[in-house]
């Protein structure tokens, strides 16, 4: 691999892993990779590579002085703030991680990773999305109670995983969404609402990342689906991720029209 931007690679990651805290491994489950050399077949253009790990696995090594030594005085910082362990666990392993498999892509070290963050698209202010300085890749991270999920690809990303609710809270939350969405989740018997309800705002949630906007667009905008199969905004594709009982997991990417102003 040749330095400065990533190599374009059709390879995707399928494993079932809960190894090391290493660039390309240790995963829940990862798939469609942009890197270098792994087994399989996809376009890194339109599907993002994905990375999913389970914290408990991951969090002492992510703890150890090596691991640490990656981190910005910034990142470490503000793991130390957290109040609760877990949520310090959740941050080292997130970002650790994320260090990791960015340096492979970019073939730096990583301590190295330039990060930024781009303007904001509702404001213009310098507070958006983090980002590759320059963009060279693009991410996006996510967690939720014993995972972590990553996302990398060569045009906009957005990845969101969260634990199932309480019906309590899907009663209270789904009036936020499209109305369509509302319908889908109500006709579902009671015990399915929480499942249809967290698959959807995964979808959104992602989707909002990969704008940039997150939850500053109002979320009953875009439709996304709350059934089985996601609805991908137009220049957009969603997708939903295998996770662990309990959580719903999906990814967004931005499309790159072809000149007759069609997307693949």
């Amino acid at each position: 691999m040749t330095s400065g931007a990533p190599e374009r690679s059709n390879s995707p990651v399928s494993q079932v892993d809960p190894g090391p805290l290493a660039a390309a491994g240790g995963a829940v489950g990862s798939s469609g990779a942009p890197s270098g050399g792994q087994a399989g077949a996809a376009d890194p253009a339109h599907a993002p590579g994905t990375l999913v790990l389970r914290v408990s696995a991951h969090a002492a090594e992510a703890a150890s002085d090596e691991a640490q030594a990656l981190l910005s005085p910034e990142e470490r910082e503000r793991a130390a703030a957290f109040v609760r362990q877990v949520d310090r666990d959740r941050y080292h392993v997130a970002h650790v991680a994320l260090r990791r498999r960015l340096a492979a892509l970019l073939d730096i070290d990583p301590a190295a990773v330039p990060f930024t963050r781009a303007d904001c698209p509702v404001c213009g202010g310098p507070h958006g999305r983090p980002s590759v300085a320059g963009d060279p890749v693009h991410f996006s991270l996510s967690h939720a109670g014993d995972l972590v999920a990553l996302a990398f690809a060569y045009a906009p990303v957005g990845v969101d995983v969260e634990e199932y609710p309480a019906l309590s809270t899907v009663e209270q939350t789904a009036g936020a969404l499209h109305r369509r969405e509302q319908q889908e989740i109500t006709a579902r018997p009671e015990q399915e609402r929480t499942a249809a309800f967290a698959r959807c705002w995964t979808r959104k949630e992602a989707y909002l990342k990969g704008l940039g906007t997150g939850l500053g667009e109002d979320p009953s905008i875009s439709y996304v689906s709350a059934l089985e199969t996601p609805a991908s905004p137009d220049g957009w594709r969603l997708a939903d991720l295998p996770v662990p009982d309990g959580y719903a997991a999906a990814t967004a990417i931005r499309l790159t029209r072809t000149a007759d102003g069609s997307t693949p």
